[in-house]
């Protein structure tokens, strides 16, 4: 048994990430349309009165807010300011999981390590909260559609400790079928050349806190029924085709702004695997961690 640093404080290496730029102003302009973060309120711009924003939503309802931080331009953070003033200087920015955002830099070639995840929504997931440093740590994310493929996908990258390999896993608790892959593939591997980490969820979906969708929990879901046809029907959205389930999937990544709308189960796992496949060889340890380090 080993200390796991990642299962009680999933933030305690952030110190590690350089700093990048703040979060840009933008002008309150008529019609343009922003979100506020703490309401989910997004509207255009009606007018600006003092330090005050009026926005008016799709169904004509307005509502003021102070101007400042606190609000999304086109999925992006910003600080919104009266049109014609001069913007602030800006506080250190950070990024959707919490590290200090760096100033720009000019593009690095991608690591010859890696990280998979099971499936597009996995990723999706990991962008939006860590693409900021994935992109400042030159790690690029891979799915394999499914844990199924992670030993066919091995055998042809051939994970080696200077080409290391980072896998998170949904379901992944003890006698799961995604444990006994999880353990075969380790038996097979090198030491120190692959990582599998993971989540004691059914789904990804999961890892968001129900309460950014306005629930006290997720629903649950009998085995017979596919899970996120499940959801769908329990939360009484459309859930009769694959575009149904992928605007489902959209509406729920759309409530993620940051690491704070994300169950620690999934938090401590990736910064796991970040950590694995970027830091020195001699470092580097290779086990399997299920139910999220508990």
């Amino acid at each position: 048994m080993t200390f796991d640093r990642y299962g009680s404080d999933v933030l305690a290496d952030f110190s590690r990430r350089p700093a990048r730029k703040p979060v840009a102003s933008q002008e309150a302009q008529a019609g343009l349309v922003f979100e506020d973060v703490a309401s989910d309120f997004c509207g255009s711009v009606t007018h600006v009165e003092g330090k005050m924003v009026e926005l008016e939503d799709r169904h004509g309802r307005r509502r003021m807010f102070p101007l400042g931080g606190g609000f999304l331009y086109e999925g992006t953070p910003v600080i919104l300011i009266a049109p014609g003033v001069q913007s602030p200087q800006p506080r250190a920015a950070r990024t959707a999981s919490g590290s200090i955002k760096a100033p720009d830099a000019r593009a690095r070639v991608a690591r010859a390590s890696r990280i998979f995840v099971e499936g597009r929504h996995d990723a999706e997931l990991v962008e939006k909260v860590w693409g900021d440093d994935l992109r400042s740590e030159a790690v690029v994310v891979e799915y394999l559609e499914g844990v199924d493929h992670l030993d066919e996908v091995l055998k042809d990258f051939a994970p080696t400790a200077e080409r290391r390999v980072g896998v998170l896993v949904d379901h992944l608790v003890s006698g799961s079928k995604e444990s006994r892959i999880a353990d075969s593939v380790m038996r097979s591997q090198k030491p120190g050349s692959v990582l599998i980490v993971g989540h004691p969820y059914v789904d990804v979906w999961q890892s968001v806190k129900p309460g950014r969708l306005g629930l006290p929990a997720w629903p649950v879901v009998p085995r017979s029924i596919e899970w996120k046809h499940g959801i769908c029907e329990a939360l009484g959205w459309p859930h009769a085709e694959q575009a149904d389930i992928a605007a489902a999937w959209q509406r729920i990544l759309g409530r993620v702004r940051t690491y704070t709308d994300l169950e620690p189960e999934l938090l401590g796992r990736v910064e796991q695997l970040i950590d694995f496949v970027t830091a020195p060889v001699e470092a580097t340890t290779v086990h399997t961690t299920r139910n999220g380090g508990r």
